[in-house]
């Protein structure tokens, strides 16, 4: 048994990965990035990690790679700046084949150890992806895969997958072609990837027609209205905080919505997250505070955008209001101003904000904004190479931003995961789970 939630180290097999190549030959090109997928704010991997009752042979993970990567062989390509300039630039993928890094190793511990630590990232995990070595992010190959074996005959699967190629939906759809390809080698794939980001392209002229709440083109803050929440949280050492809601809690928050709203469960956990997460900091009640959270707009569009779209396909919504309205008002008031922010995302909106985004001096205002990005809801849990579904699916690290992600085996329950300064822990936790419990006796504890 483990002594302690630090995870032993990582063996590899070889001192260095290998390159897993398209195994046919692909088309060599520039791919087009669009102003959605281009954002300076989504200049990282996404890293995802899985944990596998029964691992799947290597060579099978591999050639089955490859395969996949001819039909999504972007993700085999690299980044480049379209001036050839530096990282400042507009990018696009050259479409070169160069591969995807796939690195293999083993790891003295058992699924259930894994499984007992595995409610918060901690620094440790890190093990179980390869670190490429890279001046800069944009020399990082878009596709990381690191396969690590484990003790009882498990296996953890670590990816990392560059966001300015896929967004959430895309990678789900990335990594189910992949398992495809293992289960079910004859048959082709159900969707088939679209890779042109063209439906995207901005006007020409741009044509900035909306209001952008999310947006920012300055770094001045009126001291009266604005403070920085990001700059304080990224100077304050974090701590993972991880909560389990499941739809008898969400069904509860619900009740608390008064008077009562018609709301979906993402509506209600958006505005009690946020509503939580601005007490515990005790912000001054005049201050202004942003809640961002991703819209999928594939079908808001028009014409909608075709399937099989894995680029950046959402959007970040973006209320605001004052931290008075939120902290002494019910859900209520952060369900409405969620909904109002959904429903204003038309196809006018959006084309408005790809339009403002040909402004590179625009960046995305976290500043005082709690961001959330969806996990839940994407087949991310359902994953299956033809050894069964993952034992626990998750991120690999926990950042300031927050992720609403998957539950495995409870469709309906959502984890709420997200750092908060260590200061605030304490008072963070009671916000979000004060009462949910109690309102039932004899249930399960929903906080983790």
């Amino acid at each position: 048994m483990l002594r302690s939630e630090e995870l032993p180290d990582c063996f590899y097999y070889q001192n260095k990965p290998t390159l897993i190549t398209p195994n046919t030959s692909t088309p060599n090109h520039s791919l087009y990035l669009s102003n959605l997928d281009d954002q300076k704010f989504l200049r990282f991997s996404i890293k995802y990690l899985y944990l596998f009752e029964k691992a799947v042979a290597i060579d099978i993970l591999k050639y089955s790679l490859s395969k996949v990567l001819a039909d999504y062989y972007p993700l085999a390509g690299r980044l480049r700046p379209w001036g050839g300039a530096g990282d400042d630039d507009k990018l696009v993928v050259d479409c070169n084949g160069e591969g995807a890094v796939f690195a293999e190793g083993f790891m003295d511990i058992s699924c259930e150890e894994f499984l007992q630590i595995s409610r918060k990232p901690n620094s440790s995990w890190r093990k179980l992806l390869y670190r490429v070595e890279a001046h800069s992010f944009i020399e990082i190959p878009p596709l990381v895969v690191q396969v690590t074996n484990l003790r009882c005959g498990g296996m953890i699967l670590c990816t990392a997958i560059n966001h300015c190629i896929c967004d959430g939906i895309g990678t789900s759809q990335f990594l189910h072609a992949w398992a495809h390809v293992i289960t079910k080698p004859t048959l082709d794939l159900r969707i088939l990837p679209f890779h042109s980001r063209h439906v995207l392209k901005p006007r020409d002229p741009p044509q900035v027609t909306h209001t952008h709440l999310g947006y920012t083109k300055t770094t001045f803050k009126d001291n009266n209205i604005h403070v920085d929440i990001n700059q304080y949280l990224q100077s304050q050492p974090l701590v993972p905080t991880s909560f389990t809601f499941t739809s008898a809690h969400i069904l509860r928050l619900k009740r608390r919505c008064i008077p009562s709203l018609k709301c979906t469960t993402f509506e209600a956990l958006a505005s009690h997250t946020w509503r939580s997460w601005v007490r515990s900091l005790d912000l001054s009640t005049t201050f202004k505070v942003k809640l961002l959270f991703s819209v999928n707009v594939r079908k808001k569009l028009i014409p909608e955008i075709p399937q099989g779209y894995y680029g950046n396909g959402f959007v970040l919504a973006c209320t605001e209001t004052a931290v008075k309205d939120l902290v002494t008002s019910n859900l209520h008031h952060g369900i409405k101003l969620i909904q109002q922010a959904k429903s204003s995302l038309t196809d006018g909106h959006v084309r408005s904000m790809i339009d403002l985004l040909e402004d590179k001096n625009v960046k995305t205002d976290i500043c005082s904004s709690l961001v959330i990005s969806q996990w839940a809801k994407l087949g991310l849990e359902d994953l299956d190479f033809g050894q069964g579904k993952p034992l626990h699916m998750g991120p690999l690290t926990s950042d300031i931003y927050c992720l609403f992600l998957p539950v495995v085996g409870n469709f309906d329950a959502v984890k709420v995961q997200v750092s908060v300064p260590e200061c605030v822990v304490e008072k963070f936790e009671y916000y979000m789970m004060d009462g949910l419990d109690e309102e039932e006796n004899g249930e399960q504890n929903g906080f983790i």
